[in-house]
């Protein structure tokens, strides 16, 4: 059974007495497979140089790079985020196409974790066996994609160059020079960060350029090897994920209210899951995909939701939330302990089967809290509107849609985004989204899922064209033994890295409450 909060702790039960709960040119990227061999390692020539940096402002290398190092990942382009524009009669299938795309990554990473040791001896073999394979069914799901939105609409052109991947190497992992630096902002205003700038409404980063790492982590994850391949049995974290919160500066930038602003809050309490709803879906991203997310989630609200569940399903749908008028879904990957101990999940998909191990932690906390602008007033939320904020593929996409932070209790005016914290004794895990506080007016979804919200700009206002809603903050908390201990679950090929981190929203709140609310935050009252 996921571990509750609990105070003091007590000595862990025998696991056998427990019971368990389950403009695409723009952003092509040249991914060609060329590999070199030299200095007895395995070199790729597009190795991205920082996980941190977005790949919409990033050149690609035009050299080979740090000749030995060890490629850790594979790097694929995003394809999901280049289709800004898909007609609606073909989205179900696109979408499929897609979902298709992220399991053959998932398998071919399988492949190329196999054989890892080997590769780095034989590049030839990351060709013939992992890339090449790759690519050719790619291209097939690329071209699939192309004919299903020309049927209804024009057929894209570049889809293609979207098909090559290559292999990476994790910037953080023990003897890899160079380290990535501190977090960029994990502000509101989803640009991206050199850990000086301050996003609207969220936290600054506290970028250092030294990569923040903690001289005390020298041993890897539960489970993992002393080298530092981390607790996912060498699929991450790595220690130098970890950072002790002690050392890292206050970096919070709160935005100034404005005269107009709507200063009200509505919060709704729709537990923790104790009750033990996960599935490895995600109904926004891959809507009649089992296994879409390859990774668990947390469900809290609306007790429908799977791969296959409609607006309707979820009108209907039960809820957990105290207020019956919320049957909204809200939903972000589980965290685990990497102590060793297996759950239910450990041969099923999104769990052991997509490298996702350790025991699942329930949230000590869940708070759900809607906010104003700090500009002017709020208006109703589209009853279906969904909203993803952060990135699940963040570490090989770059931070320009990451918006995790990381933080611990009693230290939240300092705020990470690729980093987890290390807590002091008494200190609990915080992870806090705050998501898109823009609405486009129309559309209740779009084809990358993202471009029909927006956050507000640096002065707290709406871009051209979008109007103000009321602005979700979640904030989860648990109660994880001190230490570099614990990870997000993540597609294989991220890592579990903190910077993938990521939550999702479905607004399914009755119209007499989204009114309610509405009144409340431009009224500037507390409600609940």
């Amino acid at each position: 059974m996921p571990r509750s909060a609990r105070t003091p702790r007590t000595p862990r039960t025998p696991r056998t007495s427990r019971k368990k709960r389950s403009s695409l040119a723009n952003r092509v990227i040249a991914a060609s497979a060329a590999l070199i061999l030299g200095g007895g390692g395995l070199v790729a020539v597009n190795v991205y140089a920082s996980a941190g940096e977005g790949r919409s402002s990033a050149a690609p290398p035009t050299r080979a790079q740090n000749v030995g190092r060890q490629m850790s990942t594979i790097d694929c382009p995003d394809a999901g985020n280049e289709l800004r524009e898909v007609p609606e009669r073909a989205r179900g299938e696109v979408d499929r196409e897609l979902a298709a795309m992220d399991t053959q990554i998932t398998d071919a990473y399988r492949q190329f974790a196999d054989r890892k040791e080997q590769i780095s001896q034989d590049p030839g073999l990351a060709e013939n066996a992992v890339l090449g394979p790759l690519r050719s069914k790619r291209t097939a799901s690329l071209d699939r994609i192309a004919i299903a939105i020309g049927r209804v609409g024009e057929r894209p052109t570049g889809i293609e160059s979207l098909a090559g991947c290559s292999l990476r190497a994790d910037d953080n992992a023990p003897g890899d020079p160079g380290g990535t630096g501190g977090s960029g902002d994990s502000g509101s205003s989803g640009d991206t960060g050199d850990g000086n700038d301050t996003g609207d409404g969220g936290s600054d980063g506290n970028g250092d350029g030294n990569g923040n790492g903690n001289g005390n982590n020298d041993g890897g994850q539960g489970g993992g090897s002393g080298d530092g391949n981390g607790g996912q049995a060498g699929n991450g974290p790595q220690a130098s994920d970890f950072v002790d919160i002690q050392s890292v500066q206050p970096n919070v930038d709160r935005p100034r209210q404005r005269r107009g602003a709507s200063r009200g809050t509505f919060t709704t309490d729709c537990g923790r899951n104790e009750n033990g709803k996960f599935n490895p879906d995600n109904v926004i991203v891959a809507p009649g995909v089992s296994n879409g997310a390859h990774h668990m989630h947390d469900y809290i609200g609306n007790q429908a939701n799977d791969a296959f569940a409609t607006d309707d399903v979820l009108a209907n749908g039960a809820t957990t939330c105290r207020n019956q008028g919320d049957r909204s879904t809200y939903y972000w990957p589980v965290l685990r302990l990497q102590n060793g101990q297996d759950e239910a999940d450990v041969d099923a998909d999104g769990g052991g089967r997509d490298q996702n191990v350790g025991e699942i932690q329930t949230p000590s906390e869940v708070t759900l809290k809607f906010v104003g602008s700090p500009v002017g007033r709020v208006t109703a939320m589209p009853r279906f509107l969904r909203i993803i904020t952060g990135d699940a593929k963040a570490f090989t996409n770059g931070d320009a849609n990451a918006n995790a932070s990381w933080s611990c209790t009693g230290f939240e005016n300092r705020q990470l985004k690729d980093k987890y914290p290390i807590c002091p004794e008494g200190s609990q895990v915080v992870r806090t989204f705050a998501f898109q506080n823009c609405w486009d007016g129309r559309n209740t979804d779009s084809a990358n899922h993202r471009t029909h919200v927006a956050f507000a700009r640096a002065d707290g206002r709406c871009p051209k064209g979008f109007r103000a809603i009321p602005q979700l903050v979640q904030r989860i908390v648990y109660d994880v033994p001190p230490g570099p201990g614990f990870a997000v679950d993540s597609f294989p090929e991220q890592l579990h890295k903190p910077i993938t981190d990521h939550g999702d929203f479905i607004n399914v709140f009755d119209q007499r409450l989204m009114k309610t609310m509405v009144r409340c935050i431009n009224d500037g009252r507390r409600c609940r």
